[in-house]
């Protein structure tokens, strides 16, 4: 199976849960009227697309039939469904350079992390990139002992120190080590908690500092790996993160097996940060470049 008919598998609990009573409701309404917006309004919010983004999202219904004078809800329908795709955003590709690059990812335990990393590593590397990571979360040994496993799958190297060792250090032999061995993505897992933003703060800070000291002028993305299933949590951690990190792209886990992929209509408006990865699976290849065209073909598309 390929990874458009995984998305479309993936995103089927979502599409019951937004796109069945949304046809029901247009199937149930001859002419659009308030009653129709409020009804519209309900079901996005139950589809965790969040109050006030759905609220967004029907008054640009409502303001683009206006415009048009279409009444009749078949026509209306086609309009929403344009203006879910422009919600949705475009995907953008990793800011990579001709030389050395480097993307930090970030993002609570249990997201899914350390398992993006190798996967983006493997995606990056079939695309002819040598890559190298880096196991600068070190709080937990766990962290460290998952990313060998998935460097080892991916075969890629591993740059490590022992649990509890200073992340800065790690990275500094990272950067050192990646040069060396003409690299062309390095990809550091770190902060894996958020509890004490400080800390993250100045961990965050410190391993920029050694990055800009190392590989001076670097191309540079720093990628929050959000859970998909956690719906509206997820932009809360994302805003918190974003006050400790300039976040360059999502990263987003888990699309598959829940009903809370309506999260993904959030995103781009409330975060103005693209979605650069999602994931619809275990399997390596289960987490690829967010593609718009390909993912409003799997979520509208009913025959496809």
């Amino acid at each position: 199976m390929g990874f458009f008919e995984k998305l479309k598998a993936g995103l089927q609990k979502t599409k019951n849960a937004l796109l069945t009573p949304i046809d029901n409701l247009f199937s149930s309404y001859d002419k659009v009227d308030d009653d129709f917006f409020e009804e519209l309004c309900d079901i996005l919010i139950m589809a965790d697309v969040g109050a006030a983004n759905a609220q967004a999202i029907v008054d640009d219904l409502r303001s683009a039939l206006k415009e048009k004078k279409i009444k009749e809800t078949s026509a209306a329908r086609e309009e929403f469904v344009e203006i879910l795709k422009k919600t949705v955003g475009e995907g953008e590709p990793l800011n990579l350079g001709d030389g050395l690059s480097v993307i930090l990812v970030i993002g609570v335990n249990g997201v899914g992390k350390t398992t993006s990393i190798g996967k983006i590593a493997n995606n990056l590397k079939n695309s002819g990139k040598k890559v190298m990571v880096a196991a600068a979360d070190t709080f937990r040994a766990a962290a460290i002992e998952q990313l060998e496993i998935w460097a080892n799958r991916c075969g890629v190297p591993l740059i490590k120190q022992s649990e509890g060792a200073d992340p800065a250090a790690v990275v500094f032999d990272a950067a050192a080590a990646a040069r060396k061995q003409g690299c062309d993505v390095l990809i550091v897992d770190t902060a894996g908690r958020l509890h004490n933003k400080k800390n993250l703060i100045e961990e965050l800070a410190k391993i920029n500092r050694v990055i800009d000291r190392e590989l001076p002028g670097c191309a540079r993305e720093t990628l929050l790996v959000l859970d998909a299933s956690t719906g509206q949590n997820a932009l809360m951690q994302a805003k918190e993160f974003g006050k400790a990190a300039n976040i360059t792209g999502i990263v987003l886990t888990k699309l598959d097996g829940t009903a809370k992929g309506g999260i993904i209509l959030s995103i781009k408006k409330e975060l103005g940060i693209p979605v650069k990865f999602i994931g619809v699976g275990e399997g390596i290849e289960d987490l690829q470049p967010f593609d718009a065209d390909q993912f409003v073909r799997a979520f509208f598309n009913k025959n496809e």
